[in-house]
């Protein structure tokens, strides 16, 4: 029963690597008898973990590896799971966990994604899905803002800080990095005086719980229902974070229309005393951030990690930047600096 098939070392001198890790686990966990369970890699995703399907007859699981072990007392997904799941929300249950080897055994939700069900849906089953996620979302800022706020994932925020971050990760991997763009002494000026005014713009709305990267790759469909991924990330930030991400995702295309409602949808669950074009601003400003920080995320990962794959996205992201870019004057330095530099703005 081996997993080195599809394994990598993720280690240095003696210490077991992934596929070792692995076979010791399910060993352990299965036995070595005649009949040991399937195992079979599946696509992973951003971060340095791997996945694995473990299957035997009609059950299945999915392991998923981290580059080392871990103490599961201080683990951020498996905190942030118990969090959603007492509140009732729709992630994958923890079946066990054995942290020395560095893996969590979780339920298996199947291979098909949001971005991929939409595909083989009409009209009206996309809009009965998106509602079934602002709906969900919603109830997770609600129950966080009941709930004690205890925890490291109520601890960290989209400061200053984190938001100046995730823009200049977008300016060294995508622009300088995968473009190759030189930016003068008068670009970085204009970008930073225009990205900084957006960073306190934002850091100074109050504060909700975010699963923080909540897009149609990490919704999962099983039977009818949406299930949450990705969710270990989870941090204080603006209500506007996750349906940015949902709404201007990177790889789906959504009527205006529907963007419309459901932005509005939201707003009356969790911020009815806002106006509605109060609460699009936000929702305009939170995208520019958010779209650009998946830009610096795509650049990162095909010129540092050789992962091309997220590539195909950059368009569609692209234009959702300069979508809200040209909405709002106050970032006009930035507009230009930046139509200046990406040849599908000056098409």
């Amino acid at each position: 029963m081996s997993a080195a098939a599809s394994g990598q070392s993720e280690s240095t001198g003696t210490a077991p690597n992934s596929a070792e890790r692995l076979d010791a686990y399910l060993c352990e966990r299965f036995g070595s008898d005649d009949a040991p369970p399937l195992v079979t890699a599946l696509a992973g995703d951003a971060s340095t973990r791997e996945y694995y399907r473990i299957s035997r007859g009609s059950e299945a699981w999915v392991a998923a590896l981290y580059p080392e072990g871990f103490d599961p007392s201080r683990s951020s997904y498996l905190a942030v799971q118990g969090l959603l799941a007492s509140w009732g929300l729709p992630v994958p249950a923890v079946l066990h966990c054995d942290g020395t080897r560095g893996i969590v055994l979780i339920e298996d939700l199947g291979d098909c994604t949001l971005q991929q069900r939409l595909a083989a849906v009409t009209s009206t089953e996309r809009d009965v899905l998106y509602r079934q996620a602002i709906r969900d979302l919603a109830r997770m800022q609600q129950a966080a803002a009941r709930s004690a706020q205890s925890g490291a994932c109520f601890e960290l925020a989209f400061d200053v800080e984190k938001l100046t971050w995730e823009l200049d990760f977008f300016l060294k991997h995508f622009l300088e990095g995968w473009r190759g763009c030189r930016l003068s002494a008068a670009d970085r000026e204009a970008l930073s005086r225009d990205f900084g005014w957006l960073c306190r713009e934002m850091a100074a709305w109050p504060r909700v719980l975010c699963h923080r990267d909540f897009h149609s790759r990490n919704l999962m469909w099983r039977s009818g229902q949406l299930f949450w991924i990705d969710f270990q990330d989870a941090r204080m930030g603006p209500v506007t974070y996750d349906v940015a991400s949902l709404l201007r995702d990177s790889y789906v295309d959504l009527d205006e229309s529907l963007v419309a409602t459901l932005l509005d949808e939201l707003r009356l669950a969790v911020a009815p005393e806002e106006s509605a074009r109060s609460f699009e601003r936000r929702f305009e400003l939170t995208c520019i951030q958010r779209n650009l920080k998946a830009l610096g995320t795509f650049g990162y990962q095909a010129a540092v990690r050789g992962k091309t794959d997220y590539l195909e996205s950059v368009p569609r992201t692209l234009a959702h930047v300069r979508r809200n870019l040209e909405r709002h004057e106050t970032l006009a330095g930035a507009a230009a600096v930046l139509a200046r530099h990406l040849q599908e703005w000056r098409l």
